[in-house]
């Protein structure tokens, strides 16, 4: 029996993928990188700017998104990209806004772009987070 030569080609290539797959799920790449919670989130702000220490965080419940403050005003938005995770401390081009229990942040920075954090508690507690983020820049905070 003569197997087409394109027919093995495909079946040698479906091989070599499957083999792929099961070499990074044995080296654990991939993945679905989530933030467990606030000191996990505490540790990548650190990591993103040393000596960075939050005292408040807006953790989003689904893991994918942080807010942190720190006692100089600054506000570090921490986001997942691919299966890790980016940070910026946020600039005067910072822009937020709340809608239905969810604040939308747009850091400023065309590359970084922004993220959204749905947040447990009342919306009040988002609006200040939203104002202080439309505040950066602005004499007062100084």
């Amino acid at each position: 029996m003569e197997i087409h030569p394109q027919l093995l080609i495909f079946a040698i290539s479906l091989i070599a993928i499957f083999a792929l797959a099961a070499l990074a799920k044995v080296m654990r790449l991939g993945g679905d990188a989530r933030i467990a919670d606030e000191d996990e989130a505490r540790r990548l702000a650190d990591e993103v700017s040393d000596g960075f220490v939050a005292e408040q965080v807006a953790l989003d419940p689904s893991g994918c998104a942080a807010l942190l403050k720190d006692a100089e005003g600054r506000i570090m938005l921490i986001k997942r990209h691919g299966n890790q995770f980016a940070g910026r401390i946020l600039t005067k081009d910072a822009k937020a806004e709340v809608a239905t229990g969810t604040i939308y942040i747009d850091s400023g920075e065309r590359q970084f772009g922004g993220a959204h954090i749905e947040h447990d508690e009342a919306s009040v507690s988002l609006s200040i987070w939203a104002d202080a983020i439309n505040r950066l820049g602005r004499p007062e905070d100084a």
